[in-house]
């Protein structure tokens, strides 16, 4: 069903990048859009993470030189049934995560050093079995894809007001106008519609990872706080990224609306606290701790001390 769903988002965004075309430069206009879309659809399938994880100067990091961190996804992606993905990290104030990649088996996770050092140890993990989640259901792809050409869609619509062809394209100065102004937020719509419903069952996915939504819950509420106090420069030169990360980087998106790429923290977090609820009433225990023999939580640290912020240095 994810397949199909891509499918039919590659082939929308791909008539409106060939609107865009014929309202800038007619049939000849159209033409010249069509190849450089089919041209994005198969560079975006097999290089559209490594754009995204290179437009906001991610590291890749390995068990020596980010053990903790390395750690956690190593034992969620082993929770989750799936292969380890690539590990990086963001060298950036703003808590945040986002994953990419075209499939599983190409999958990679990345973390802001900012959200290691606000976070405790099961707050971290919290977000990246959400990160997790992404990539178990396919997301990952399309969100991908939708980021790259939805950024190349403004971009031509940008185009369109230095291109002042008002009598070459289809419809004139109305036919610039429309491509300066509707087709971005057309691009944006799509985004909107990816994002916002994607996030909720995330939410879920990564919960039933870790065996805990509460340590999900309890991270969103910081990283809404941070990510509203601190500017993602990277993320503000790139915004069709944006419904990427499990917080909105941008400021001034906040609101559970239209125009929102992301459902309201508070409604994420309501979620969660039912699926608590609906966790404890279970007749069955989660299979949130691994049996290891000992009795420190599942991240190797003892639950009686509390969450713990770990050395993320």
């Amino acid at each position: 069903m994810n397949m199909v769903r891509t499918a039919m988002l590659l082939a929308f965004m791909t008539a409106l990048f060939m609107a865009i075309g014929y309202l800038i430069g007619g049939t000849g206009g159209m033409l010249i859009a069509l190849a450089i879309a089919a041209a994005m659809n198969m560079f975006s399938y097999w290089n559209a993470d490594k754009m995204v994880l290179r437009m906001h100067h991610a590291i890749e990091v390995d068990e020596r030189s980010a053990p903790e961190y390395y750690g956690i996804v190593r034992q969620l992606a082993e929770r989750a049934d799936l292969p380890m993905p690539k590990v990086y990290l963001i060298k950036n104030d703003q808590p945040n995560a986002f994953a990419t990649g075209r499939n599983p088996q190409n999958a990679a996770v990345a973390a802001t050093t900012g959200l290691l050092h606000m976070l405790s140890h099961e707050e971290v993990a919290g977000v990246m079995a959400h990160e997790l989640a992404h990539v178990k259901h396919r997301d990952t792809l399309t969100m991908t894809i939708t980021a790259t050409l939805a950024g190349a869609i403004s971009m031509l619509g940008n185009f369109a007001f230095f291109f002042r062809g008002g009598r070459s394209g289809a419809l004139g100065l109305i036919g610039m106008l429309a491509a300066m102004i509707l087709a971005p937020l057309a691009a944006m719509m799509v985004q909107m519609a990816v994002s916002r419903t994607r996030e909720y069952s995330a939410d879920r996915g990564g919960a039933e990872i870790c065996g805990h939504p509460m340590w999900l819950a309890s991270a969103l509420a910081k990283i809404a706080g941070g990510a509203g106090r601190v500017v993602n420069e990277d993320a503000e030169r790139n915004p069709a990224t944006a419904h990427m990360f499990i917080i909105n980087p941008l400021h001034g998106q906040r609101m559970d609306g239209l125009f929102s790429t992301h459902p309201a923290t508070e409604n994420r977090i309501a979620a969660l606290r039912q699926m608590e609820a609906e966790f404890r009433d279970a007749p069955t225990p989660s299979a949130a701790t691994p049996d290891t023999g000992t009795s420190s939580g599942p991240w190797g640290r003892n639950r009686d001390s509390g969450p713990q912020k770990g050395p993320w240095s």
